[in-house]
């Protein structure tokens, strides 16, 4: 199954309360912290929320 290698690059400061759960909830802490999680429509979903604070690349494995 393919994978997804998400990055926080953007601060979660000044963003709305539910973004900043979902970037935790994304294994997110830090600025430029990475987390791989499964492709999945509930993974891409969330992503899609906060995709002005994160980075996306997927990985061949």
């Amino acid at each position: 199954m393919a994978q997804i290698k998400v990055t926080l690059v953007k601060s979660t400061i000044g963003s709305i309360p539910k973004h900043k759960r979902i970037v935790e909830a994304l294994g997110l802490r830090k600025m430029n912290s990475n987390h791989i999680h499964q492709d999945n429509p509930a993974i891409r979903g969330m992503v899609r929320h906060v995709s002005h604070l994160v980075k996306v690349e997927e990985i061949n494995a």
